[in-house]
């Protein structure tokens, strides 16, 4: 246990998603209907089948105003939480998010993973600049309320009507805390206008896991990476793309990263065999890019067995196809941003805009992009390490995942990213090329700093 009654990592954690893959789903749902079937913390009285929940949780993970946390026992899901974020145009409660749904499996409790979760939605929140974070209650959820209470929670007010369960009307109690020390005190309830909403100081972790995605930049046919993303710079590690495929997906690597480098220049798919290689060998997703500007190309390489796609240039050029792509196949498109000191490169970074990164990553929010892809052009190739600051920026700006491309070269490197998505939890994962071709940086070791 930590010094507030946390265990500490090992059997037990919680962590954000924003994937499911068969077996957590699977988990997931099993520990629902359990919940359910005990009588709380979920919003259904009565299990409603397997289907509706698989659709309600893959429904979940595309709304950007909602973040899923799971806890886990032993690796496998055993629980969740939901933070709710205000919409973007919602102004007047912009300082406040909710959490919902928070609860753990009848057989899996005793082991802190409600703190567990509770800790760690709480700290996404005060990392994202909320002052106030919000819940709500039924009575009969004893075992939740003295959680909360423990946890600093404000309880402000009671509804006499707030549930139907079990055949009787129940009461409903509402709870809020005051996350940021250093704002001003907001008040509970407009008839508590006078009483400050109790504080507590930040808790202390150590950032949530990150997702792992080996490279494949290709060349001519060829497995390569460029110095600073250019063409005349290349190092060719392989010439047998679907072996190296098969290379990174069984070394535990569960996405593969792929980017026609021909195409991005000539703004069409120019590497056809490769990437189909790739995919004949992958057993696990892969996102591609590189050359995708229209819809005829994007629709052929997800036919094809592509999980998503990534759009670079022509998020800058034409971002009315971004969100006729993103309309037409949700969650599958990914925006890739590639910047140059914080300038949208595009043209397979040959040509710089005047657009600003974050400028770009609110639009292609707003097209409902599945996530983005940053990249400091500067450092891609030359092992010096991410540029967090520019990465947790744009994370923290954005509502939808930010994937972190660009320079890692060491696994210190990796545990410095992990370790700033306490402060910028949008950060979902990091791309690694060069590192991982030339042993700098183990998979092995890569994926057990990121986890």
């Amino acid at each position: 246990m930590n010094e507030i009654g946390v265990p500490m990592a090992g059997r037990v954690r919680a962590e954000r998603v924003q994937e499911l893959h068969d077996d957590d789903m699977q988990a997931l749902c099993e520990a629902t209907d359990a919940a359910i079937l005990d009588g709380g913390g979920f919003g259904w009285l009565n299990v409603p089948g397997r289907q509706a929940l698989e659709r309600y949780f893959r429904g979940l993970l595309m709304v950007p105003e909602r973040m899923l946390f799971v806890a886990r026992l032993d690796g496998i899901i055993v629980g969740a939480a939901q933070l709710v974020r205000p919409p973007r145009n919602n102004e007047a409660q912009a300082m406040s998010a909710t959490l919902m749904h928070l609860y753990v499996a009848p057989y899996a409790r005793g082991h802190g993973l409600g703190r567990l979760l509770l800790l760690e939605a709480e700290q996404c929140a005060r990392a994202m600049g909320y002052q106030i974070l919000n819940l709500d209650v039924r009575e009969t959820q004893e075992a939740a309320i003295r959680l909360f209470r423990g946890f600093g929670f404000h309880h402000w007010g009671t509804h006499p009507s707030y549930a139907r369960a079990g055949g009787r009307t129940v009461r409903g109690l509402f709870f809020t805390k005051r996350l940021q020390e250093n704002e001003r005190v907001v008040p509970a309830h407009p008839r508590a206008a006078s009483i400050p909403i109790p504080a507590t100081g930040p808790a202390s972790v150590t950032g949530h896991s990150l997702t792992l995605y080996p490279a494949i930049d290709l060349k001519d046919g060829a497995c390569v990476r460029l110095r600073r993303g250019e063409m005349d710079d290349a190092t060719i590690y392989s010439d047998d793309p679907g072996a190296q495929a098969r290379v990174w997906a069984r070394s535990g690597c569960r996405w593969l990263h792929v980017v026609d480098l021909n195409g991005a220049f000539a703004g069409r798919s120019a590497n056809a065999p490769a990437v189909e290689a790739i995919i004949a060998n992958a057993t696990v997703p892969v996102q591609l890019g590189g050359g995708l500007r229209d819809m005829a190309g994007i629709e052929r390489w997800l036919a094809a067995g592509v999980t998503r796609v990534i759009l670079g240039s022509v998020a800058v050029k034409n971002p009315e196809l971004v969100r006729e792509a993103c309309r037409a196949f949700p969650g599958r498109i990914v925006a890739g941003i590639d910047a140059r000191s914080g300038q949208v490169a595009t043209e397979g970074w040959a040509e710089t805009s005047n657009m600003k990164a974050i400028e770009l990553g609110r639009r292609m929010e707003d097209a409902g992009v599945a996530a983005i892809i940053f990249t400091e052009i500067s450092r891609d190739g030359m092992l010096t390490g991410i540029d967090i600051a520019q990465t947790a920026e744009l994370a923290n700006a954005l509502s939808i995942p930010v994937i972190a491309s660009g320079g890692v070269g060491t696994v210190e490197h990796l545990r410095a990213l992990r370790a700033a998505t306490v402060h910028a939890p949008g950060i979902e994962g990091v791309i690694v090329g060069r590192a991982l071709y030339d042993g700098r940086v183990d998979p092995a070791d890569a994926l057990r700093v990121l986890s």
